[in-house]
């Protein structure tokens, strides 16, 4: 199973809706890639390591598929119109990484 994980970074004066972003950005990317998505889940950065240090991420979101070609199989065909969704939420740009889920 692998892991995409899509972050936000915790820039200053960044603009970030949550509400959006969580009921109909991601039920978007869900329907868009049907099965190829088994699951996903939504984080909202509350701070970092250290008290008072602001989180470093104001918002993820982790798509867990069975593989990546599957990933790319259920994406691709839909990239354009999940991408052209962000300005509704966010004028940040988002950090992808792709991982192999080793213990879950």
């Amino acid at each position: 199973m692998i892991k995409v994980s899509v972050m936000y970074p915790n820039t200053p004066g960044a603009r970030f809706d949550h509400h959006y972003y969580a009921n109909t950005h991601m039920p978007l990317v869900k329907a868009k890639m049907g099965h190829a998505l088994n699951s996903y889940t939504v984080d909202k950065g509350l701070a970092g390591g250290a008290p008072g240090q602001p989180a470093t991420y104001v918002a993820m979101c982790h798509l867990f598929c069975d593989s990546v070609e599957k990933f790319q199989a259920g994406f691709g065909p839909h990239a354009e119109a999940i991408m052209a969704d962000i300005p509704n939420y966010t004028d940040i740009s988002p950090v992808l990484q792709i991982s192999e889920v080793v213990v879950g």
